[in-house]
């Protein structure tokens, strides 16, 4: 029989935007209005904004926009100006780091040096998004998580345009700005080390990527599914067990043969995420500076074919 399995809200209620706290706090840092969505409604809280950038969100979308634009009057340039040719080739376009004869050093700005500057400001973009995190955190009495998680997906960036680029001693072993020049960037990158099937870490990067999309998926239609019992209000049924916690547990003890509660599943899932560009980056890094073929180095330590 059919039944109704709350994937989308069936009743949005509005009242007043909520704005959070307004006494002793430095209001004029905050956007000035709020509204609401009725597409975002149908899947959480319908209210946008207001929305608080402070000094480092300002200097990060200045920075990201400086990037953007970068990388966007390259393209530009390189289309010679022509906005069909510019529609048509947008995916195939790459800014590209300088070549290897340039080492670490500064190049010309059509052979790479535009491709350090905007690199530049993209650093500074993302670092001041994450002080951001941080810093909201600290003035609401957070825990760090958010920013921690953030940080894992930073160690891969880092590692990608700038720690393994100076290891190798060349700006051109970066990854180029571009749709599926990035693409070529990293099937290149597999074959000139032997596949990266074949790097462990690359492997165990893959499982948390996987591992992770499922928890997220069993842990969203779980509580969905005991909703009807109160299962969406988990900060209480952490406090309080009641009835949704029980059968949610019970329905995972029944199915995977563990226990979840309310609390313990998001650690899996914050774990999993975490672990995925950590180990991807471990991967990356390790790729030319201490292994050259993967390939080789799985056939030595007996998990890879020898013919």
């Amino acid at each position: 029989m059919a039944e109704y399995q709350n994937i989308f809200t069936q009743v949005q209620v509005r009242g007043l935007p909520e704005t959070g706290m307004t006494e002793g706090v430095e209001t004029w840092k905050r956007t000035k209005t709020a509204r609401f969505s009725n597409l975002a409604g149908w899947l959480g809280n319908a209210q946008l904004g207001p929305i608080y950038l402070g000094t480092f969100g300002v200097v990060s979308l200045a920075t990201g926009a400086i990037w953007f634009m970068t990388v966007g009057v390259w393209f530009w340039h390189l289309a010679g100006y022509n906005p069909a040719v510019f529609l048509r080739d947008l995916f195939w376009m790459a800014l590209e780091p300088p070549s290897p004869d340039y080492g670490l050093g500064m190049a010309p700005l059509a052979e790479g040096g535009l491709w350090i500057i905007a690199s530049f400001f993209l650093l500074i973009s993302v670092w001041s998004w994450w002080i951001r995190t941080w810093l909201r955190a600290e003035a609401l009495g957070m825990g760090k998580h958010v920013a921690w998680a953030f940080l894992a997906a930073i160690w891969l960036f880092m590692v990608l345009g700038f720690f393994r680029p100076i290891l190798m001693g060349s700006w051109s072993e970066a990854v180029p700005y571009g749709i599926f020049p990035h693409l070529d960037w990293t099937n290149l990158f597999s074959l000139t080390h032997g596949n990266l099937f074949y790097n462990p870490f690359h492997a165990l990067s893959i499982a948390f990527l996987y591992g992770s999309a499922l928890l997220f998926a069993m842990h969203g239609a779980t509580i969905l599914a005991v909703s009807r019992l109160g299962g969406d209000r988990e900060l209480e049924q952490i406090v309080d067990r009641g009835t949704a916690s029980e059968r949610a547990a019970l329905f995972w003890r029944w199915t995977m043969g563990f226990n979840a509660t309310m609390e313990g599943i998001h650690r899996w899932a914050w774990w999993f995420a975490i672990l995925c560009p950590l180990t991807g980056g471990i991967g990356i890094l390790l790729s030319g500076t201490v292994v050259d073929n993967w390939f080789v180095w799985a056939q030595q330590h007996g998990f890879a074919p020898l013919d």
